[in-house]
């Protein structure tokens, strides 16, 4: 996992409420273990023509979007079935968080396991940002995982909730089980004092 600490960077915005994890990355593309080429497919059905050639005026095949490092969504964003390869997509294609006013649970756990930051503002500053990005796309913003924090480009700082576990991962840029080897040798030294009762719950 890469770490995230800080980020300023440009946004886009797909403002659609709803969206699914198969329209994120359809289902014909889940074949694949790993995220090498799966920012090709996000949101496959929105962005390419039947022939396969890409839709010009779709956000994601601009100047604009290639840029950007944050995808202002829609609210509920992520609903839908559980597939990991969701937040693969989005991160393969170059954006490191999302913002919306929601997230659907399993989606917003995904992306926190693998290091894409799902970002939560109320409604007023979801607007903003929209109207921002509609009347200057060069707009940034910066985000402080840290401080927990967003701030626009008028100094007005949001601050954006994240449980402990999560951003100590994502701040060091471990996974669950590089935390769980982070602790080793910890492991080690109590399974050695407590042997008896290791053995003993393992039976």
């Amino acid at each position: 996992m890469e770490k995230f600490t800080t980020l300023n960077g440009t946004m886009i915005s797909i403002p659609t409420e709803n969206i699914d994890t198969d329209q994120i990355i359809p289902a014909r593309f889940l074949k694949v273990i790993d995220k090498n080429g799966l920012g090709d497919n996000l949101f496959s059905d929105w962005r390419y023509n039947a022939d396969g050639s890409p839709k010009p005026d779709f956000i994601l095949n601009t100047e604009q979007g290639k840029k950007a490092k944050l995808l202002v969504a829609g609210d509920n964003f992520g609903c839908g079935s559980s597939r990991e390869h969701a937040p693969w997509s989005i991160m393969a294609y170059g954006f490191r968080g999302v913002v919306s006013t929601g997230f659907a649970d399993i989606f917003r756990n995904n992306s926190l396991k693998l290091g894409l930051l799902p970002i939560v503002v109320d409604k007023d500053t979801h607007y903003q940002l929209q109207t921002l990005i509609e009347e200057d796309p060069s707009t940034t913003v910066t985000i402080d995982l840290e401080k927990q924090t967003l701030t626009l480009p008028d100094g007005r700082t949001v601050n954006f909730p994240i449980d402990g576990f999560s951003k100590s991962c994502i701040l060091n840029g471990v996974d669950q089980l590089g935390y769980l080897q982070s602790h080793a040798d910890a492991i080690a030294a109590y399974e050695a004092e407590h042997g008896s009762r290791v053995n003993t719950l393992a039976d």
